[in-house]
């Protein structure tokens, strides 16, 4: 790998980093030590301090001892960003369970699938999504229901159901918290896709998030000081990015962190305008709306020191204008669920590339292999597979070890992504070999898509492809060949997928045809597909 530490690094900020050897929960209670009466979480206009924060924790892990969690248990999550999800998240790793994070946006299959893969014995919800979780509850092992009403009318305990503020009562401080191997113990499952279609759980490790976060702190300690900043965090909390960049980095760091459930624009400039956050991780999409609201400057947003950027490219005139308007930095990265997650950013203290999502943390290693066997490391220039290695690439995918052994080889991580790195060691994403798509920062899995479309009565084949959005970043585009004597429009397909995906899969075009390219075994050739959708949509978006 070409040396980039020496060349591009400032003084103190070393090439390694020590990883202390502590928990989740211990992380909490060193900053309870030293900010306890600092506000941790601000949620319109409601505030928690970090021993406030710590007491509702300890009830919340005591009340799971009580009703039989023991350690390595899973408990799961289904929430909107609110105070009650990170007492809970940090409630189960107390008690020594495992966080399960679910997206309150998927449906009945897909909710099936995560708590039962899991196993988890308890979930956490927010109390308008019950009527998901009714229509497949039989086909559920879960014992525990506990509810989450952000309208504050959670009622009265049901044979089913326990309203969070219940839950809570029913636990004590006086928690015993089991002993944890931060090396060996699982503190998340986070589930993401892959080729083969099922989602996966990429089990984090206690140390794996102690090690994201020590990394992401020295990484930005020039930019970011412990005690004194504030995180706007809109960036939902059961995506790995937001859990680590936003809700542990602000406890890590003892930061206050300023909470919205969800991005609305005029939501997210008022709570800009009240509070001045200093730092604000974030997906393009977020700042496409703030950049292009009109009087985005009146509300103060030249707050904002610095925006970590994820999960989707960055257009560069996008970062140019934004950064003019709010004299903040936006530093780009990457990094995916099974690195906890972040792997590179662009410093602050050194050169930013546009179009490169920058250099390694401290003690991450990273190299491009040839395509073939990934044994052979490319020269500089040269594309193939991105390969990492480091303190926070995962223990291994939740019980599939044929997977864990296809994507963990002599300690590397195989992302399944395409990219280049430069004379300088700056890394360029040019491809997904997963084909995965990002549409508004959401990763969406083609494979998740097809098998719904394969379900409706008049679909033969299906291929799902990401396609050039200017607001999203991608949208998904599906093609289709029906079987004969079937037929159905557009609109009706995607109304099915509407029924049957979460919102944010659903297909925004569907198109026909008589035939898929395919290779001469019969595999269909989804490369093609996607770069013939791909030269539509610019053709159609071309001003000539």
């Amino acid at each position: 790998m070409p040396n980039v530490w020496l060349k591009h690094y400032a003084e103190d900020i070393p090439h390694e980093v020590d990883i202390p050897e502590i928990s989740i929960p211990d992380m909490l209670q060193d900053t309870v030590r030293k900010y306890g009466e600092k506000e941790a979480l601000s949620f319109y206009g409601q505030t928690m301090t970090y021993k406030e924060l710590q007491y509702r924790t300890s009830a919340f892990a005591s009340a799971l001892q009580e009703k039989g969690i023991k350690k390595g248990d899973r408990v799961a999550i289904m929430l909107p960003n609110c105070p009650q999800y990170v007492i809970s998240y940090y409630g189960i790793l107390t008690a020594g369970a495992v966080v399960t994070q679910v997206n309150p946006m998927l449906v009945g299959r897909e909710l099936t699938h995560i708590l039962n893969d899991s196993g988890a014995r308890v979930l956490v919800i927010y109390k308008d999504l019950l009527p998901v979780l009714e229509k497949v509850q039989d086909s559920l092992s879960l014992e525990k229901v506990v509810t989450v009403d952000l309208k504050g009318k959670e009622g009265s305990e049901e044979e089913d159901y326990i309203p969070f503020s219940h839950f809570l009562a029913s636990g004590t401080d006086k928690v015993e918290p089991p002993k944890i191997n931060p090396e060996e113990d699982t503190a998340v499952l986070q589930y993401t896709g892959g080729t083969t279609g099922r989602s996966k759980g990429a089990t984090l490790t206690h140390r794996n998030l102690i090690a994201n976060l020590t990394q992401t702190y020295e990484f930005f300690k020039h930019d970011l000081k412990k005690g004194e900043e504030r995180y706007l965090t809109v960036i939902p909390l059961f995506h790995v990015f937001g859990m680590t960049a936003c809700m542990n980095l602000s406890v890590y760091s003892g930061s206050l962190s300023v909470m919205l459930p969800r991005f609305e624009l005029e939501e997210v400039l008022e709570t800009i305008k009240r509070e001045q956050p200093t730092s604000f991780p974030g997906v393009p999409t977020m700042y496409v709306a703030l950049n292009s609201h009109p009087e985005a400057e009146s509300y103060g947003i030249d707050s904002i020191k610095v925006c970590n950027s994820g999960s989707a490219p960055m257009p560069l005139e996008l970062m140019r204008s934004f950064e003019n308007k709010t004299s903040s930095t936006i530093l780009e990265g990457y990094g995916l669920s099974e690195t906890s997650p972040t792997t590179h950013v662009n410093p602050s203290f050194g050169e930013r590339k546009p179009g490169s999502v920058g250099i390694p943390l401290p003690s991450t290693e990273c190299k491009i292999v040839d395509l073939g066997e990934g044994t052979k490391e490319l020269k500089a220039g040269e594309t193939g597979e991105v390969i990492i290695k480091g303190p926070q690439v995962m223990k291994g995918y939740w019980n599939m070890p044929e997977e864990t052994t296809i994507a963990l080889r002599n300690g590397w991580l195989y992302t399944g992504d395409i990219g280049k790195m430069d004379e300088d060691g700056y890394l360029y994403i040019v491809d997904r070999k997963k084909d995965l798509i990002i549409a508004s920062g959401y990763n969406i899995y083609p494979r998740d898509i097809e098998e719904v479309l394969y379900e409706h009565e008049a679909v033969q084949e299906a291929v799902a492809v990401g396609i050039p959005d200017k607001y999203k970043g991608e949208a998904v585009k599906a093609v289709v060949v029906f079987k004969d004597g079937k037929s159905a429009t557009e609109e009706e397909l995607i109304s099915f997928c509407r029924q049957n995906m979460a919102a944010y899969k659903v297909p925004s075009y569907i198109e026909s045809r008589q035939q898929l390219p395919k290779t001469n075994v019969g595999k269909i050739l989804r490369r093609a597909i996607k770069e013939e959708a791909r030269k539509q949509a610019a053709e159609k978006q071309s001003p000539l």
